[in-house]
């Protein structure tokens, strides 16, 4: 399988979203189709001046966004933030 299930958290818009991720795609496309994403989804009320990171929630760690979702160890049913 080449896509994981994870839970993301934005709180800017104080939403939440179940999301399927390419493990072998980097943090930094991953965060440009997210934050495509949720402008969709929420009818253009998401609008970050800069470029948002993603954090694991629990660790409160930063993802290397030169890395693939596989090398940041991000497995089914982690959850993430988008700030």
């Amino acid at each position: 399988m080449n896509k994981i299930l994870v839970k993301l958290y934005v709180p800017a818009i104080e939403m939440q979203y179940d999301v399927w991720l390419p493990i072998n795609r980097k943090i930094y496309n991953i965060i440009v189709l997210l934050v495509k994403a949720i402008k969709e989804l929420c009818h253009g009320e998401y609008k970050p001046n800069n470029m948002p990171m993603l954090y694991d929630k629990n660790a409160a760690k930063m993802y290397d966004i030169n890395l693939s979702v596989k090398a940041n160890e991000i497995k089914n049913g982690t959850e993430i933030i988008l700030i």
